[in-house]
């Protein structure tokens, strides 16, 4: 497995998350353990994320008492990245999302190349229900037009 880390996404990284992108979030809890959550993510800048975290989730709750986060993303090559930062709440509210869920920025610290040769994975990927799906793929992009456009 690799280990090349770097302190800033890399430009393939944040193009390909700039438009908006599934992954994980991945918190500690207050008893120590790892906690995650799916989530929705955009990268603004090759130093910045943002992203939702619902709330009254155990999630924000970490995020709250911590500060500190990671999420993970897989590429369209199947090339997983662990990203790691500091995490401030921008609005307690996206809009666009038809549940509860805060607005968060992530200050990036440390970004994992998490790939090893002859491996690829698959990315993250939301299968909505069939009657639900044209809504929600809507829905879906809303969110990550407010992510990257959010101006306060």
């Amino acid at each position: 497995m690799s280990s090349r880390v770097n302190l800033v996404l890399s430009k393939k990284v944040a193009e390909y998350a700039s438009p908006g992108t599934p992954g994980m979030l991945l918190t500690i809890d207050s008893e120590g353990y790892p906690h995650t959550a799916f989530t929705w993510i955009v990268a603004t800048s090759l130093v910045q994320l943002r992203f939702g975290a619902d709330q009254g989730s155990t999630t924000l709750a970490n995020i709250e008492r911590s500060s500190l986060a990671s999420v993970q993303i897989i590429i369209d090559e199947g090339q997983p990245f662990l990203i790691k930062g500091r995490v401030t709440t921008l609005s307690p509210r996206i809009k666009s999302a038809p549940f509860e869920m805060a607005l968060m920025e992530m200050e990036i610290i440390e970004v994992r190349d998490q790939s090893w040769i002859g491996v690829s994975v698959r990315a993250l990927d939301y299968e909505w229900a069939p009657k639900e799906r044209d809504k929600m793929i809507e829905v879906e992009q809303a969110v990550y037009a407010e992510l990257r456009e959010w101006g306060g």
